[in-house]
Parts: C-alpha cells; sequence; structure tokens
C-alpha cells in the first residue's frame, strides 16, 4: 500500500489581483538551486491512526509556523511520481500569512557526502505567494493539478 501524505493548499484572494497560493521552497541542498517545478505545499506523511486533515495542519505548523484556520474544503487525492498518495485540502486562511516571515523545523542529513558530519537544514529555507498561473511553473510537477483543481473549485464560488 502507498504511503499517504496530507498537505494544505494555503491560497488567498485580494481585491484587483488573481487568486495567490503559498508554496514554499525545500531546504537541503539537492534544492539550493533549483526554482521552477521545485515549489511544494505543506504537507507529510500521516501517522499511524491521525486524522488525514489534522495531520495536514500539523504538516502546515511544522513547515511555515503557523497554525493555520479557516474553512478546509477537500480538494482531493494526488499519487505522486514517487507512488505515494497526497490528501489535499484547499483553505484560505483566516488570517493573512507573511510569505517572509515562515519558520519552518529542520532535518539531519549527512552533508557533505560521506564525510561523516550531520548538519541542519531547514525542510523550507522560504515561502512566497504566486499566482495561479506562475504556481504552475513553480510547482513540483506531482502537485501542478492541485493547483487546476482549486482554480475549478473557486470559479464554481
Amino acid at each position: 500500500m502507498p504511503k499517504k501524505s496530507a498537505g494544505l493548499l494555503i491560497f488567498r484572494r485580494r481585491p484587483g489581483t488573481s487568486p495567490e497560493v503559498l508554496l514554499g521552497h525545500p531546504g537541503g541542498p539537492f534544492w539550493a538551486r533549483k526554482d521552477d517545478e521545485a515549489w511544494t505545499i505543506p504537507k507529510g506523511l500521516v501517522e499511524t491512526g491521525e486524522d488525514p486533515l489534522e495531520a495536514a495542519r500539523r504538516e502546515a505548523f511544522e513547515e511555515i509556523g503557523l497554525q493555520v484556520e479557516g474553512d478546509f474544503r477537500w480538494l482531493g487525492q494526488y499519487r505522486q511520481p514517487g507512488g505515494k498518495l497526497v490528501l489535499v485540502w484547499a483553505v484560505e486562511p483566516a488570517a493573512d500569512i507573511a510569505a517572509d516571515a515562515i519558520v519552518s523545523n529542520s532535518f539531519l542529513m549527512e552533508w557533505p557526502p560521506r564525510s561523516g558530519r550531520q548538519q541542519a537544514f531547514p525542510e523550507i529555507d522560504r515561502a512566497r505567494w504566486f499566482p495561479l498561473e506562475e504556481a504552475e511553473t513553480k510547482i513540483l510537477k506531482g502537485q501542478r493539478p492541485m493547483i487546476e483543481d482549486l482554480r475549478n473549485l473557486l470559479a464554481k464560488q
């Protein structure tokens, strides 16, 4: 059975502009020079017995440092190129999120390779609001359908 992750596609609407989504750029040396098709929604593994929406909210807190409140709307489930299934909710937060103020937890990895040294890197090294059209070029290819589904959800409102 494929691993399941849960995440939030956080969006905002402001007068006179198209809707925007908040995406995070993964930290660490592998992602350091990547931009297009590198950004992601806050997401992570659902623990055994954990409610998927609560897992998505927990992961958002861990990756951007904020407790996201709002009307969570089921967006869908998306199979990623590696086989993982991501369960996603769209949410327009009750309060605006300052992308430059995010605080992410970190992970350890051996760096440089085969050096024996462990180095800490943030899971998300920066975040940014993107208009939907630009988000489609920035987001990981496997997550791109989420943007289209959000566009369709917003068109129904």
